[in-house]
């Protein structure tokens, strides 16, 4: 078998398109660099960052001088960053300003002086019965003091769905609540997303009955791709994200020629 794990953002490729997913999961094509992207990895590295302070020290203060810091080590470890800026329509001035702004939006919507995760960027695995190692990375894990009781929080650095695209928004957070109740054995109490771009909060409590769901659902999605990568076909879907794809040149759907499918990867994929 091809791959054996499975992630919220890979499968969230599958279905949208299972050609997106067996370039980026399979093939594992680079894409160019996205300044919403790499501006996203740097107020992560901030907001983790933050944490690490003492809890009274944890003020937009602090936090902004922490941005300077991120974005030299986001640099040093991703060449693509300066490539954001080589026709000129991007200054790295406006790169940061712009993080910088996102890092000011998390103190109007949550206090972190009065928080204490257990953990930030916590990697969670669990396996799914008859199926692959579900994996991801979690921004942040709260664990209530006395009571135990668990919420998965997430920062997004883009605005808030609409209403009627908000099930999908929280199909990433039910992959985590299932991660967590596999591996754990206890539900998450909450799942909150925090969304920077435009200041909301969306939160959510998952029932045993929606995480069942979720999990039959993921045992749906990688029973197609073991029927795919047995047939060596991932099928394009055309939809209304297809002017974002980094793989048109590559897309049938598009006058492109699809890769030869591979045979004999070195190793599982990671999400």
């Amino acid at each position: 078998m091809l791959v054996s794990t499975l992630s919220p953002s890979r499968a969230s490729d599958f279905m949208r398109c299972p050609l997106l997913y067996r370039y980026r999961a399979i093939d594992r094509l680079e894409e160019p660099a996205s300044a919403a992207a790499m501006r996203g990895t740097l107020v992560h590295a901030v907001l983790e960052a933050l944490f690490d302070l003492a809890a009274a020290e944890r003020t937009p203060e602090a936090a902004q001088s922490l941005v300077a810091g991120a974005y030299q080590a986001l640099r040093e470890r991703d060449g693509r960053v300066d490539q954001l800026f080589a026709d000129g329509s991007l200054t790295p001035e406006a790169f940061i300003g712009a993080a910088r702004d996102l890092v000011d939006s998390y103190f109007t919507l949550e206090d972190p002086t009065r928080l204490a995760p257990e953990s930030r960027e916590l990697l969670v695995e669990a396996p799914l019965a008859g199926g692959p190692l579900l994996r991801g990375y979690i921004d942040r894990l709260d664990v209530a003091p006395g009571s135990g009781a668990i919420r998965i929080v997430d920062y997004k650095t883009g605005k808030a769905p609409a209403p009627r695209y908000q099930s999908e928004t929280l199909f990433q957070l039910r992959f985590y609540a299932l991660v967590i109740w596999l591996a754990r054995g206890q539900a998450a109490e909450q799942v909150k997303l925090i969304y920077l771009g435009n200041r909301q909060v969306l939160t959510a409590e998952p029932t045993a009955s929606q995480l069942e769901h979720t999990g039959l659902r993921l045992e749906t999605i990688w029973s197609q791709i073991v029927r795919m990568v047995e047939a060596r076909d991932f099928p394009p879907v055309k939809g209304p994200l297809c002017g974002w794809c980094s793989f048109q040149d590559r897309c049938p759907l598009f006058g492109g020629r699809p890769l030869e499918f591979p045979d004999e990867p070195d190793a599982a994929v990671p999400p």
